[in-house]
């Protein structure tokens, strides 16, 4: 029988008293092993249990949250720190060049238009139109090789799922609208007339609110014509599987389309042509397809194309990545390194000037820019850069320039041009733009970065940033961010709230670049993948107690936080080493790790953590960690704070919903810590929030952090 618990728990001191939740009594047995799942009745979609269950939440996170007396300076002072004029890169589309602008405290970023690149801009799509609380955001977009056609989708409340719209260059809307994509690119046929898309089908009504969570499989691409309904779109290609999923795009000529057939997260996909000159540009269902890779082996991203050679960034027989050619006529010689892999990550790559292909790496978590000849691969140049981050190259193949986006931790941003224009011979590298904050000067602040060793001995990166005049005396509030996963690197970004946490409340930043990501290449991923999990755990762990060691901070000063699977690396940190913090704040993370993959999207993240029904040895290893199932009364816990959205439809909510109830049962009576949940009702994954909603949501945050590990606020 399922029960009802009458009661909830409260501390031993009587402090806090937690609402009621119902438990039950429910369990599953897989592998021959028995687990209780007491709240499964959280997974639910939508429910009035549900919702008074929201609303408790919140209202005792929410009164954490107001206790710290500072709340209001803190809100005011990251508002002064997002309140600056901020552009991204300008790309060159058509006979226009379009960048995205904002003056500081707008809820949504708007693109301009402008004719040449020191020309008047003017609007050409506003996203604050979307909405009139800056909830929807614009997602996917595309121009079309001419620059006649724009294609955008609109999200919202950061939902997924998104409708895609279309305008021409004269910012006139056109008929056309696909509804109901989630992750699709566009890719526009040469002659304007149609787009390839990805495709699940149509979605139910409560996936288009992003409130449906269940198991998505089934994509296909699909073509739209120009002018007609998306009922008259056909399918292209669809995967020999439903798990499969196909990404497609059209090559610099417009001749080929090109299709990476993914099965999960895994840097590793299938690699199929269609040649759509062989048909007269008249696209139609069961076009043949060239397999080029028939396989699931490595990663190929394509650069270009030259007639029938192709030019991609792969992973094959380089963990570090490097540059390839194939040409179609000769495939018995497979493909060719032109750029062999070198000592360090090659991260992302492209051309520029028809011959010059700019490389980036990751040389020690710091971005190096250099410079290759296309056609025999040979080095010409390093671009002169500062260290920091190069977050965006902007240029199309016959542009003879590009831009870089360049931002650290202290600097909010800095756009270079470089050029290739004989005008500019000895000039080459420039200031485009640079964004200034009022009231804010990095020198007052240091960065550095050290290296320590885990648990195993490896040697593990952080960046350590603080006040100039800080005291190394274990006393300081410290903050450590952590994220080891998917092979997404970490590298260095202006935060105002990290501004106002070392500037205000004198404290300490680390970020560290544990195993998981991709800082080091695929080894450095797979050592924190699969069965080596753990070792991004220790790896943060082993931040954590660099700063106790190195007088930074101390155990009860220190807040760990992390999103998405950086969110479920603090959820473990909560069980696994809760002597080690003060406060733990997991953002969107999942914490049922052995039901990730029943839901949405999660089925693709089975590679990167494991197969819990295919697999015993990957389904104990779960067990061993997943956040719901080793909540325990072994030491008391520090405080803990689980930010979500009940709109999240990429790590749905259910995760911190069942998880917060159990800390509050099991470990809430042992501690006078807060345990809280802050739910967010009209938000997703964290994609396209509107800035005022980022400000008020960051406050809450640190309001939390403040209070529970004692950082006081200065002017």
């Amino acid at each position: 029988m399922l029960h009802a618990e009458p009661v909830g728990p409260t501390s031993l001191d009587g402090k806090i008293a937690y609402p009621a939740v119902r438990r039950t009594d429910f369990t599953e047995t897989l592998h021959g092993v028995t687990v209780a799942d007491p709240y499964r009745w959280l997974e639910g979609q939508e429910s009035e249990e549900i919702e008074e269950f929201i609303k408790a939440q919140n209202k005792i996170a929410h009164d954490f949250e107001n206790r710290f007396e500072a709340k209001g300076k803190f809100q005011e002072r990251l508002t002064e720190l997002y309140n600056y004029e901020r552009s991204s890169a300008p790309h060159r589309r058509g006979d226009h060049y379009y960048f995205f602008r904002n003056t500081g405290l707008q809820p949504q970023s708007i693109l301009y238009q402008q004719d040449t690149i020191g020309s008047e801009a003017r609007v050409f799509l506003d996203p604050n139109t979307f909405s009139t609380d800056g909830s929807a955001c614009l997602a996917t977009q595309q121009f079309s090789h001419s620059g006649k056609i724009y294609g955008y989708s609109i999200s919202k409340i950061g939902a997924d799922w998104a409708s895609i719209y279309f305008m021409d260059s004269q910012g006139n809307k056109l008929d056309d609208k696909l509804e109901w994509l989630m992750f699709t690119p566009l890719a526009f046929t040469h002659d304007d007339k149609g787009v390839f898309y990805d495709s699940y089908g149509v979605a139910s009504d409560l996936k288009k609110e992003g409130r449906d969570f269940s198991k998505l499989d089934g994509k296909n691409v699909c073509y739209h014509k120009m002018g007609t309904a998306q009922s008259e779109d056909i399918v292209v290609y669809s995967p020999s599987e439903p798990q499969y999923s196909p990404q497609s795009m059209i090559s610099d000529d417009g001749r080929y389309m090109i299709i990476n057939v993914v099965r999960s997260t895994d840097p590793m996909c299938k690699l199929y042509l269609i040649d759509l000159e062989a048909y007269g540009y008249n696209i139609v269902k069961d076009m043949e397809i060239i397999k080029v890779v028939d396989e699931f082996a490595f990663q190929y991203s394509y650069l270009t194309n030259e007639g029938t050679v192709f030019y991609f960034q792969t992973n094959r027989d380089a963990p570090l990545y490097k540059i390839v050619k194939y040409d179609l006529t000769k495939p018995e010689q497979g493909f060719t390194d032109v750029v062999p892999q070198a000592k360090e990550v090659l991260s992302c790559s492209t051309v520029i000037d028809n011959d010059k292909l700019i490389v980036q790496y990751i040389q020690d978590v710091k971005s190096v820019i250099r410079i290759h000849d296309l056609h025999t691969g040979e080095y010409r140049s390093q671009v002169p850069l500062p260290i920091g981050n190069v977050a965006g190259i902007a240029g199309e193949k016959n542009d003879k320039e590009f831009f870089l986006q360049f931002m650290s931790f202290l600097s909010p941003g800095t756009i270079y041009r470089y050029s290739f224009k004989p005008e500019d011979e000895g000039n080459r590298l420039s200031i485009f733009r640079q964004a200034k904050v009022k009231n804010f000067d990095s020198d007052d602040f240091v960065t550095k970065q050290v290296f320590y060793e885990s648990k195993d001995g490896t040697k593990v990166p952080m960046f350590i940033s603080h006040k100039k005049d800080l005291v190394l005396d274990g006393n300081n509030p410290a903050y450590i961010h952590g994220y080891g996963g998917f092979s997404m690197s970490i590298l260095a970004a202006y935060t105002p709230s990290l501004i106002v946490f070392m500037r205000n409340l004198g404290g300490v930043v680390a970020y560290t670049n544990i195993r998981g990501g991709g800082e080091y290449g695929e080894e450095w991923h797979r050592a924190g993948a699969l069965l080596n999990k753990q070792n991004c755990f220790d790896d943060f762990y082993y931040g954590a107690r660099y700063l106790i060691k190195e007088k930074y901070s101390s155990a009860p000063r220190i807040a760990a936080n992390g999103a998405s699977n950086g969110g479920l690396l603090c959820a473990a940190a909560i069980n696994q080493a809760p002597e080690l913090f003060g406060c733990v704040v997991a953002d969107v993370g999942s914490a049922d790790m052995l039901r990730f993959h029943k839901f949405t999207i999660g089925h693709n993240w089975q590679a990167e953590y494991g197969y819990p029904e295919e697999s015993k040895e990957d389904f104990m290893n779960l067990l061993s960690y997943s956040p719901v199932h080793n909540v325990h009364r072994k030491h008391p816990y520090p405080a803990v704070a689980l930010f979500t959205s009940s709109h999240d439809d990429r790590v749905p909510p259910m995760n911190s919903y069942k998880f917060v109830a159990e800390l509050q049962h099991t470990a809430g009576p042992l501690t006078s810590n807060p345990i809280v949940a802050h739910i967010e009702t009209n938000t997703g994954h964290g994609a396209g929030k509107a800035i005022t909603k980022r400000i008020t949501e960051t406050t809450d945050k640190f309001a939390f952090i403040a209070y529970t590990i004692g950082a006081k606020w200065t002017d």
